[in-house]
């Protein structure tokens, strides 16, 4: 019972973080923005959405990392959820050394302050947010095959 109840929670972790990026991804292109839009869009994604996902990143790796070890029977489920938990890891990287650094700048211009070279800076956190979602879908994908597997698999 613990370990399917700790295999749904990776899954469903690891698929609302996956989602939640890939929706953007699909859904929120900026390049064809104003300055004054993108900035109003940005600030409102990063205030709404930041926190959740930082929490959900964490928990969606540590998950992981328990239900690999709750599975190392199985070498090969073992093998795809460490690689999940790693590259999960890797998006905590990007977010950290890539995303968060523009977003603490962008948090700080208003309409009438925007900078520049605001462009460049809105390519950059794009292509890293896309980097991180093609991470969590792989991820994803790990964690999904994982849980097809049967249980009498671990055994």
């Amino acid at each position: 019972m613990t370990l399917h109840l700790v295999r749904f929670v990776s899954l469903l972790l690891v698929a609302l973080l996956g989602g939640t990026s890939f929706g953007i991804v699909m859904g929120f292109d900026p390049s064809q923005y104003s300055a004054s839009t993108y900035v109003e869009q940005q600030q409102h994604l990063v205030r709404a959405l930041h926190s959740l996902m930082v929490s959900m990143v964490i928990a969606a790796t540590i998950i992981t990392i328990v239900s690999a070890v709750m599975q190392r029977k199985n070498k090969a489920v073992f093998v795809a959820l460490l690689c999940a938990s790693v590259l999960l890891g890797s998006c905590i990287v990007i977010s950290r050394f890539g995303n968060l650094p523009i977003q603490q700048e962008m948090l700080t211009w208003t309409i009438n302050t925007v900078p520049p070279h605001w462009t460049t800076l809105r390519d950059k956190w794009w292509m890293f947010h896309k980097a991180r979602t093609i991470v969590e879908l792989i991820a994803l994908a790990l964690v999904a095959w994982s849980t097809t597997r049967t249980s009498h698999e671990y055994r």
